[in-house]
């Protein structure tokens, strides 16, 4: 007796191959002098980046949510001071840390956002607590602390938890400079490559589906409660059907110019590539109006976008096909 069932059962695993995952992940744009990193300093950073993208790949490789890789890529970069959120986040002029963090789910466009946040460890994952237990998309300073009360799953911290020393010499740096430009009768300009910082990934699941978060402690010595872009959603952060970015640089410009969501808005109406829509936007859009920084893009299909034109970007990247890397400078 012959069978048909296992050569019909071989041809339809063929045509119907294992759906493509990808992950990007950026530690922040800026710039950050090749002399000045140390070797070790470098290699610490590596490790770091890459221990973020085997956060969200295991998670991704085992079938979960893109939505859950973000949020796993980006709560190991919230625990390493050596990037501008969680534990590494900056002073703000009071001496003290506010932080902000956004997160969004693309097919349902799900989102929740905190801002300045000073006794949260990990304000990604308060960011998700909002958009999954609460009516809002963004709660901000004590309204956000009041909220992270409801919820015994958010860690706490005392609030000079996040202090590191190397935030503290940046922050007493910027207050000199500030002092000078005052006793010169100038005043202390907004520069380009001072916002750098922030945190992201994107990811794309085994569904199709894909997710964008970010996470920041803003810039070193802001002033009045300063909220920059991360927590935006479209400014620094968005994720829709067909493509998810999460922003990095001068937060000012990204929310001027919708960064993150005209990017995929590019994508969706003109038909750009990703990435044409991000090079357009990160690159002349962005630089045009006097900003800088640089921004994590993917789409649907896989493509990776990783623009930026401060100098400096840490960013990590796993391919569809598994191929992935990590990378600080322009080479």
């Amino acid at each position: 007796m012959f069978t048909f069932a296992a050569p019909v059962h071989v041809h339809a695993q063929e045509a119907d191959p294992m759906p493509k995952t990808a992950l990007v992940i950026h530690g922040g744009a800026g710039y950050v002098a090749r002399e000045s990193l140390s070797v070790q300093d470098e290699q610490d950073a590596r490790a770091d980046l890459n221990r973020a993208l085997d956060a969200g790949h295991q998670v991704l490789a085992a079938g979960g949510s893109a939505l859950d890789a973000v949020q796993a890529a980006v709560r190991v970069l919230e625990e390493s001071p050596r990037f501008n959120a969680g534990k590494g986040a900056v002073f703000n002029a009071d001496g003290g840390h506010e932080l902000d963090a956004s997160i969004m789910e693309g097919h349902t466009r799900r989102a929740g956002a905190v801002a300045g946040v000073t006794t949260v460890r990990s304000p990604i994952t308060l960011a998700r607590a909002v958009m999954e237990h609460s009516p809002h998309v963004m709660l901000a300073a004590q309204g956000a602390e009041a909220f992270a009360d409801t919820r015994p799953e958010i860690e706490r911290v005392p609030n000079d938890w996040f202090d590191t020393d190397k935030r503290r010499q940046q922050l007493d740096a910027a207050k000199r400079k500030e002092q000078a430009a005052r006793s010169a009768g100038t005043d202390a300009a907004d520069e380009p490559g001072k916002y750098f910082g922030t945190v992201g990934a994107v990811a794309l699941d085994r569904h199709g589906h894909i997710a964008a978060a970010t996470s920041t402690g803003g810039m070193t010595n802001k002033k009045w409660g300063r909220v920059g872009d991360a927590p935006i959603i479209g400014a620094g952060t968005w994720a829709d059907r067909q493509c998810g970015v999460s922003g990095t640089g001068w937060g000012e410009f990204y929310i001027r110019n919708a960064v993150a969501h005209d990017i995929c808005a590019r994508v969706a109406y003109r038909g750009d590539s990703l990435g044409d829509a991000a090079e357009e936007v990160v690159n002349r859009i962005v630089t045009a109006a006097g900003g800088d920084g640089g921004a994590i893009a993917l789409d649907v299909d896989g493509n990776i976008a990783m623009p930026f034109n401060s100098g400096t970007m840490y960013r990590g990247w796993i391919h569809p096909d598994g191929s992935r890397g990590v990378a600080i400078f322009e080479d």
